[in-house]
């Protein structure tokens, strides 16, 4: 279900955006997009609408990259428009697959931006082959597409409805249609997330709606944050205004923890909760859970500079940016040999040799994957002078893949499923090494202890504890 077993941090499928209503549709969508970069750095597209025609862009590279040009703008008419940034975990990188899906039906056209990852695509997907179905990608987002157009429903809304209930997984979308305009859904247990909001002016009923993956994204806009749809929430937004529909019920929700861990910009707020918050407790939660006796607390930027703050405030040693981060590398070229491929981390992030020099040094990070990245760091920050290297780490331990729209290697590949505690320790190069505890974690986003949080979180990477059915997994379907 993965792109590659050689990933050394977790990565985030993809982020999606949409308006509904104003002018300039399509610049507004490239600023949400640029907001959501963090989210996926391989692939951009647009699709807008003028009332006419459907209009499309997209290609391979940042948002920047693939939007830069105003004469491509300018081939992006509309007040409606819909995109994606992708991070690829079903099917690769090739044009074919960036998303926004457009496809021309009976019924007039629709596009569709979709984030997260279906359980079941390979399964589906076998039996749409069977009945003559042709797909034009390898991404489960064109399940969609089919099951939409083999519905013997009539309306649009009622075969988009149809083509939801007959997918399991982990996913938000944004669907662009002439008649019903922007729908826009999360998955019945609200793994992915989606936030509402709209454009200035709307108190005096002007004013457009927006669906983005992060209220980041409507900040960037100048839009107000209304809400956060509900898990298994369709919400249908054209000239009648916004309407909401719940085909699934009331299921709960099992929103991603990793989003508060990692994913997420820090200053947006999800589900309520201000993502910077919730890292900066993170590291308080770390500091009184494993203590040690240190000079400076230093984080591995960007994610863990939130944590390290909260570490440094409660434990009373100094925070210090001993790693500075080259914000311009992009994705790491390809490497011809081993040992440029071994200067890769230098690329991304070097040492502050006089902050480290001589000290006993406490690295705070996100996430340990495969180990090889921690190794490189601590290598770096030792080489740089350091006396001691502590690794304090913001999540529980990887021993699970996700399933559900992240980029995670086989569970073989994860370090904490085949090492201990100590032997993870000493691959990395680390004096100690310690993870917040389920609890701590949770404490840190507002609940009494894991049996308390885990009821509003999925946390399957960490504890195997997967809330939706792994259809394909379970039937040794590959999508």
């Amino acid at each position: 279900m993965t792109q590659s077993d050689s990933l050394n941090r977790p990565y985030e499928e993809c982020g999606v955006f949409g308006v509904w209503g104003v002018p300039d549709a399509s610049a507004l969508t490239a600023l949400g997009l640029h907001a959501l970069q963090h989210r996926g750095q391989e692939a951009a597209g647009i699709v807008s609408f003028d009332g006419e025609r459907f209009h499309q862009h997209k290609g391979l590279g940042l948002v920047g990259d693939v939007f830069g040009d105003s004469r491509v703008m300018a081939t992006l008419p509309g007040t409606v428009a819909i995109g994606h940034n992708r991070y690829a975990t079903t099917g690769g990188t090739h044009v074919r697959n960036v998303q926004p899906l457009y496809a021309d039906y009976e019924f007039g056209g629709l596009a569709v931006a979709h984030n997260g990852n279906l359980t079941n695509s390979a399964t589906l997907k076998q039996a749409l082959v069977k009945r003559g179905c042709i797909f034009h990608s390898s991404t489960d987002t064109e399940v969609f597409i089919h099951l939409i157009a083999i519905s013997l429903y009539t309306t649009v809304l009622d075969r988009f409805i149809d083509a939801v209930k007959q997918v399991k997984g982990a996913y938000s979308l944004i669907t662009l249609t002439p008649d019903d305009g922007l729908i826009g859904m999360r998955d019945p247990l609200g793994v992915r997330p989606l936030v509402l909001g709209r454009m200035p002016g709307y108190e005096q009923g002007n004013g457009g709606w927006v669906l983005a993956s992060e209220t980041c994204a409507l900040d960037i806009i100048g839009a107000d944050y209304v809400r956060d749809i509900e898990p298994g929430e369709i919400v249908v937004i054209n000239n009648d205004g916004l309407r909401s529909l719940r085909p699934f019920g009331d299921k709960g929700g099992r929103f991603c923890v990793f989003e508060y861990i990692y994913f997420a910009r820090p200053d947006s707020v999800l589900e309520g909760q201000p993502v910077y918050e919730a890292r900066r407790q993170i590291g308080c939660e770390l500091a009184r859970e494993s203590a040690v006796e240190a000079d400076v607390v230093v984080p591995v930027p960007d994610s863990g500079v939130p944590s390290a703050i909260g570490y440094a405030a409660e434990s009373g040693i100094p925070f210090e940016l001993g790693i500075i981060r080259n914000h311009y590398v992009g994705r790491t070229f390809i490497e011809p040999t081993d040992q440029i491929r071994n200067l890769g981390v230098k690329m991304k992030h070097s040492a502050n040799r006089p902050v480290l020099a001589g000290k006993r040094v406490i690295l705070v990070d996100d996430s340990i994957v495969r180990g090889t990245t921690s190794r490189k760091i601590v290598d770096m920050v030792r080489a740089a002078g350091a006396t001691e290297v502590h690794m304090r780490i913001t999540s529980p331990p990887t021993k699970h893949a996700c399933f559900y729209g992240i980029d995670t290697p086989e569970e073989s590949k994860l370090m904490a499923a085949t090492h201990t505690l100590e032997e993870m320790a000493q691959a990395i190069g680390a004096d100690s090494l310690a993870f917040v505890s389920f609890d701590g974690l949770y404490r840190a986003l507002g609940h009494a202890n894991r049996a308390e949080g885990a009821r509003r979180y999925c946390d399957a990477c960490f504890t195997g504890d997967y809330p939706i059915e792994l259809v394909d997994k379970e039937g040794n379907l590959v999508a």
